[in-house]
């Protein structure tokens, strides 16, 4: 292997492969996919924790959603310390001790594993960028993206040029085949 880069690989697990500065998708599922952060207080926890985690990592975010038994986020890498494993080993651990606290059940095993892939070509970063932002209306949890307050959809609206906007929606994302076979729970009357 060249330098530059750190291969990881765990028996039964997927190869994860770090590239600084670099461009990542990553999805991680609750453990028997059970819907652990099922309301509007245990998924702005979670989205919160995911914001301190990767700021305090370095770790810039671009896209992100999370859900009741899953997240996904897409951000790109810094240029030393990044690596994905202490990233999400970091990011489930205090997601856990967040819920478990208020669930009372310290110790309890929250999150099963994580799927991540390197995005280093246009045609697979738009897509998946598409894919983040409207997750939550493919799991028919809202119509409108950005009505779900735990992703970045109504940010990458309200922040994001119309133009390059039009563009991420002009890469279909139905296509994908990425790990996604989640079914999430969450209503809107649980926002109030």
């Amino acid at each position: 292997m060249g330098s530059g880069y750190t291969v990881t690989s765990w028996h039964h697990a997927p190869l994860h492969i770090f590239l600084p500065n670099t461009i990542y998708m990553v999805t991680a599922a609750t453990l028997r996919k059970e819907n652990i952060y099922s309301d509007a207080r245990r998924l702005a926890g979670l989205q919160q924790v995911l914001f301190d985690v990767f700021q305090s990592r370095c770790w810039e975010l671009r896209a992100w959603a999370v859900f009741s038994n899953h997240y996904h986020v897409i951000a790109k890498s810094p240029e030393r310390g990044g690596h994905i494993r202490t990233l999400v080993q970091h990011m489930h651990s205090d997601a856990s001790r967040f819920v478990n606290a208020l669930d009372g059940t310290p110790g309890r095993r929250v999150w099963y594993q994580y799927w991540d892939r390197c995005l280093t070509f246009e045609k697979s970063y738009y897509p998946r960028l598409n894919y983040v932002i409207h997750n939550a209306v493919r799991h028919g949890l809202v119509p409108v993206a950005s009505r779900y307050p735990f992703c970045s959809a109504a940010s990458f609206e309200a922040t994001i040029a119309p133009a390059f906007q039009k563009k991420v929606r002009s890469f279909r994302c139905d296509h994908l085949g990425d790990h996604d076979d989640f079914q999430p729970v969450w209503t809107p009357d649980d926002a109030a």
